[in-house]
């Protein structure tokens, strides 16, 4: 996980004009790391509403399977990591 500063430093208005927060920064990462850019709305706000450390459970247990559809192996195993911590 990058630091805040670490963000700005690489920031560049021109290319990035519609990131402006951290959790969308995520949420773009997120997206391109499950080859699912056209659901980056979705991965923008769960970064902005889940806690961080459930997504980086649920996109490490992805990017060490070999799934042909990434974004719903994500989605079902946040689900789970989700339910556990609210019992």
């Amino acid at each position: 996980m990058q630091k805040v500063g670490q963000i700005l430093k690489n920031f560049k208005p021109a290319e990035d004009k519609y990131i402006s927060r951290e959790f969308q920064s995520f949420g773009i990462y997120l997206s391109e790391e499950l080859d699912d850019y056209k659901h980056r709305g979705l991965y923008i706000r769960l970064a902005k509403t889940v806690h961080r450390a459930i997504l980086e459970k649920a996109l490490s247990f992805v990017s060490d399977s070999n799934a042909k559809n990434k974004g719903a192996l994500f989605m079902w195993k946040l689900s789970q990591l989700r339910a556990n911590k609210r019992k």
